[in-house]
């Protein structure tokens, strides 16, 4: 529980001291042992030598860094949530994502300067604390030899943390068995009183998720200590309500639950409406969470334990874990490009995707280094409602880009955001999911473009325009179609003004999802054998394959391949069968811009659709890219200047009200 009260004793004889809980050592859930390595792992902390130039890891003969090859854990060892055995003789290691102290964290956004790990084992064997810097290098603090029962602490100072680094704690087993019985992170002085959550939770058809993570609510009451309210804000057909287990997880919240049902206005109307009661309600933060997340239930009093002590109102959101592999994070920290206005990570050493099992924290130089980031994304975040307040709701852009923009806004006006290390959630990756096309092509875009329109620093924009018609080409000369008319509308839409925003966001999806009847490439099939088998008349070039153009042949080769597309007769051939079957991660632009027709799998695994090649489409949607992109060039001043004065206006409390009013069930 968040800002709980201990009193220790030093061993120096001194008066008692209060000391509040900053963040407990805990253990996964016996259903989830393969979430161990986040938790807990083995072998020798030292086992790798990290220069202490760069922090890089010393290869073995092969130029391999050989990581630490821990010993299997056995389930029977762990106690309890909080509570594990220690075999006699063996290690085990707390420097892990969920157990370990991100002390640079606590070093630049609070002002707490020391720290106090405290333990309590029982049995034979040692306590030994270690820390890290910035760049990875690991460093021996302090070993305490335990018997029988103790209580084992030590004081740590946060000044040496100005980049990076982390604290933790290893137990060495004896002769005999040795139990950690708990373990926490202390700040010294009288407890912080906790801010009050609201918790709020969008939601789509997922009633599966929805119903799991409010029985981990209600099967850890210490994640609810602090949470004034657990609101569903319900946007599909199939209902929380009705769904089987809701009763039984409704009484396990004790009167906690409120659902809210609205009409489908996406995420940013479900999570705009999560901010709009948490201010109604006088919570003093919101928590965000997707549908379609399995949440660590810790995070909650982590998330608000940090908010608390920070020096000014601060963001604080947690990190995503992979859903089906999940070791993997997914990414630690993201910040915008200013100037090609994408997504991006804050520095080149950081991995996409990393492993924990493949290589743990204390192996993993880069991970040391505290990360600023811009935003976190709204698969958990918590927002002070000050800055709400101060700044107001999400725009009104249903999906894509409001978790960014948000942040970016935030930023500019003094309010920065933490994506805090162990805080977490499980969620599907996005290398599960493609909505770059599809009918989320039109939000991407059109959203991004907004964002730029808004924050860019650049004049024009930087290469966004660029980009984008970049991005309109290559999905054109891959015959997904859908797609392209998607991004055209988008086009469209925000050159007619940022006042029609809150108009669109019920009636854009049926829109555009209406229009799937009208393009093969956006027709799913459950499989390949719902079309016709494929038949290539003519072979690749000296059976070859396809090839991606180097970057010095890209522009003869794009324009090449744009003319052959136009002028090229489709032969009938590729309308009666597809030239060939391709999977989803052989679907890139450059390979699909030579068939005539294929069938292409999608992302999900679920099914597959007929891209068929069509010069007058292609025709017809290229030129009215150009132009639409050209004309938003023109005029970049006097767009951005619009957004920018409506972006107050847009994103009040009263403007979402009125929306809410209009889309809700009570208003029915």
């Amino acid at each position: 529980m968040s800002n709980a009260t201990v009193e220790r004793t030093s061993d120096a004889a001194e008066s008692p001291q209060t000391w509040s809980t900053l963040q407990r050592v805990v253990l996964p859930e016996l259903d989830q042992l393969d979430t161990v390595p986040l938790y807990m792992d083995t072998g020798n902390a030292m086992g790798v030598q990290l220069s202490t130039m760069n922090g890089d890891a010393r290869p073995d003969t092969s130029g391999v860094s050989a990581p630490v090859s821990g010993k299997e854990v056995h389930s029977e060892d762990f106690l309890s949530r909080r509570s594990t055995s220690v075999r006699p003789g063996e290690r085990v290691s707390f420097g892990t994502y969920f157990n370990a102290f991100p002390a640079s964290y606590w070093r630049r956004w609070t002002n707490l300067e020391t720290v106090r790990l405290s333990v309590r084992t029982k049995g034979a064997g040692a306590v030994s604390v270690y820390k890290s810097n910035a760049r990875g290098s690991l460093q021996h603090m302090e070993t305490q030899r335990v018997t029988s029962s103790t209580t084992s602490t030590f004081d740590l100072s946060l000044k040496p943390f100005g980049d990076g680094g982390w604290y933790w704690f290893d137990l060495v087993g004896g002769t005999e068995e040795l139990v950690l019985e708990e373990a926490d992170w202390l700040a010294p002085g009288e407890p912080v009183a906790p801010g009050t959550v609201t918790l709020e939770i969008t939601t789509l058809n997922k009633t599966d998720f929805c119903i799991n993570n409010l029985r981990i609510l209600g099967e850890h009451p210490e994640a609810l200590a602090c949470v004034k309210e657990v609101l569903i804000v319900d946007q599909g057909t199939q209902k929380v309500a009705e769904a089987e287990g809701f009763a039984e997880v409704e009484a396990m919240l004790g009167g906690k639950l409120r659902i809210i049902n609205q009409d489908n206005l996406g995420g940013s109307g479900g999570f705009a409406r999560g901010m709009y009661e948490a201010v109604e309600s006088g919570s003093d933060y919101v928590l965000l969470l997707d549908d379609d997340v399995v949440m660590e239930p810790e995070s909650i009093s982590r998330l608000v334990t940090f908010a608390d002590r920070c020096k000014t109102p601060t963001i604080v959101g947690g990190h995503m874990f992979d859903l089906y592999n999940r070791t993997v994070l997914h990414t630690f920290g993201e910040t915008v490009n200013p100037y090609r206005f994408q997504p991006d990570q804050p520095h080149e050493d950081m991995t996409l995707g990393h492993d924990f099992v493949r290589s743990n924290l204390r192996h993993t130089p880069w991970l040391h280094r505290r990360v600023d980031v811009d935003y976190n994304g709204w698969w958990m975040c918590l927002i002070p409602t000050k800055v709400i307040r101060d700044i107001g709701l999400s725009l009104p852009v249903f999906i894509k880009w409001d978790d960014a923009e948000y942040g970016l806004r935030a930023k500019s006006a003094g309010y920065p955001t933490v994506s805090m290390p162990g805080s977490a959630v499980w969620h599907v990756s996005w290398i599960d999911k493609d909505d770059l096309v599809g009918w989320q092509a039109y939000f991407h875009t059109r959203n991004r473009m907004i964002a730029a329109l808004i924050h860019s620093p650049y004049e024009h924009g930087g290469r966004v325009v660029r980009e984008t018609s970049y991005i309109d080409l290559k999905h054109l000369i891959s015959m997904q179609y859908y797609t392209a008319q998607g991004r055209v509308m988008a086009l469209r839409d925000l050159l007619k003004g940022p006042e029609h925003l809150h108009d669109l966001l019920p009636t854009k999806l049926p829109e555009i999802r209406g229009m799937v009847k009208e393009f093969s490439d956006s027709q799913i099939q459950p499989g390949p054998e719902a079309f016709p088998a494929p038949t290539m008349h003519k072979p690749p070039r000296h059976g070859r394959g396809f090839a991606a153009p180097s970057y010095t042949s890209l522009v003869p080769w794009a324009a090449k391949t744009v003319v052959r597309q136009l002028t090229k007769k489709v032969p009938a051939s590729s309308q009666e069968h597809p030239q060939a079957y391709v999977a989803h991660q052989d679907n890139k632009w450059w390979r699909m811009s030579q068939y005539d027709s294929a069938v292409v799998s999608n992302a999900e695994g679920t099914g597959a659709s007929w891209y068929k090649r069509d010069p007058k489409v292609l025709r017809e949607l290229l030129a009215e890219g150009v132009r639409l992109n050209a004309e938003i060039l023109r005029n970049w001043k006097k767009l951005s200047d619009q957004y920018r004065e409506a972006l107050p206006e847009i994103t009040s409390i009263e403007s979402w009200k009125k929306t809410f009013a209009a889309h809700s069930e009570e208003s029915k």
